[in-house]
This record gives C-alpha cells, structure tokens and sequence, in this order.
C-alpha cells in the first residue's frame, strides 16, 4: 500500500495544547509541537500497518497560492481572522525537511493529494493506495481513505457510485469551512430525494442545475461552474 498524508491539519493541531493556567497561551513550544507531530504522525502509520502492509509513505503540506481565491474573494473568507499559532511556520519548515513534504504550487494539499493518487492508482490500482485526511472533500474520489481524527480512526472505501453522489450532493449543501455556500437553506433530505434516481454525471449535473436555475436564473451556469470549480478537486 503507497499512502499519501495530508498532513496541514496534523501540523495545526500540533501547535496546540491543554490551558494550564489563565497566562497559558494555549500553545506548544516548538519542540514539544515537533514530538507531538512526530508521535501522532507514527501512531497514524502504525494503525495503518495493521490492516496493511505499507510499501510507501508520502507526505504533503504546505501550499502556497491558491487558484480557488482568484475565483471568489469569499472562498475561505470566514477564516481571514483566525490566530495563527506563533510556531505555525516553524513547525510547517520541520515537516517539509524532515517529511520530505511535498508542496504544491497554485493548488490546495488536497489538490496534489488528489493528483498523486490519480496517478498512482492508474499506474498499482485503487486498492494500492490510501490517503490519510480528516478532510471530507477526499471523499469525491472512488479511494480509500483512513481518518485519523480521534473520534473516527477509521477506513473509508469510497465507491465511484458513491464518489458521484458525494460531489454533487456537495454542490448543494456546500462546503462551510471554506465558506462555499450555493443553494442556502437546502440540505441532504433534498439531495436524497433529487438524486434518488441519478446514475450517470448527466443525470446528477440535470438535478443539480434545476436548482440552480430556480435559485439563479440567468445566472444559474455561471453560478454553476463558479461552484464546481472550488469544490472539484484537481487531478491531474
């Protein structure tokens, strides 16, 4: 199995520890950020091992430039006053030199991610690689997912039935902590009963735009395609 981490999560979370005291700033020196990443990172490959053999381990983080904010001034707008950890860049440089982390250019994490297995999954086939994230967006993708997150640590193996229905079911609900939100008010009871007949992208892409026209109307293709390009992930 060739697995392939998401890592910008795990480094933020590492940053953070328990308040002791009301002057306790909430955050870990950098050495102790480095261990706590290094001891889940382990933890996460370790629990994989014992339900594959491992072959590879990849690791990604650290983007820069994202196309998606060329495309909309509000994507990921909610997240412009959030603190920053004062180690964030520190511990993100250990991760990409110890890791051997690989970085994208233009693109989101997940973006690579979603490349590197498009690749590696055509060239050793699907059940051959894994990707570790707590990020649900993996899940437009027919693969294997392993979340880590502690109220999960748990495998996902996507279907490409499955991969369809989450894209587009994600096309209406929208995304919140990117701050994508197309068709307000309307939610999985009305995918369930949109979707309950599709199969094939044009059956889906058919549900999905009549709404869109309902919401939009002369605007419903460009609102469409605005969506669709910062919720799809790129794969090549």
């Amino acid at each position: 199995m060739i697995v392939l981490v998401d890592a910008d999560s795990l480094i933020w979370s590492s940053c953070y520890k328990a308040k002791e005291t009301e002057e306790d700033t909430g955050y870990h020196t950098i050495e102790d950020a480095k261990l706590k990443f290094d001891e889940v990172f382990m933890n996460i490959i370790n629990r994989i091992e014992e339900t594959y053999e491992v072959d590879k381990v990849m690791t990604f983080a650290c983007a820069r430039g994202n196309f998606r904010k060329q495309i909309s001034k509000t994507y990921k707008a909610n997240r412009v006053d959030r603190e920053i950890p004062p180690i964030l860049n520190e511990l993100q440089v250990y991760v990409v030199e110890q890791y051997e982390a690989k970085r994208g250019a233009g693109v989101e994490t997940d973006d690579l991610v979603a490349t590197y297995w498009k690749n590696l999954s055509d060239t050793f086939g699907r059940n051959e690689v894994l990707i570790v994230s707590i990020d649900k967006d993996y899940k437009q993708l027919p693969c294997i997912i392993y979340n880590y997150h502690i109220k999960h640590q748990c495998f996902y193996n996507v279907t490409e039935s499955e991969a369809k229905y989450n894209f587009y079911e994600q096309m209406i609900i929208g995304d919140t902590s990117d701050n994508v939100n197309f068709c307000k008010g309307y939610g999985k009871a009305y995918c369930k009963k949109a979707f309950k007949d599709c199969l094939s992208d044009y059956q889906y892409i058919k549900a999905v735009f009549t709404l869109y026209k309902q919401i939009y109307r002369s605007k419903a293709r460009e609102m469409y395609i605005q969506c669709y390009r910062l919720l799809k992930l790129k794969t090549q």
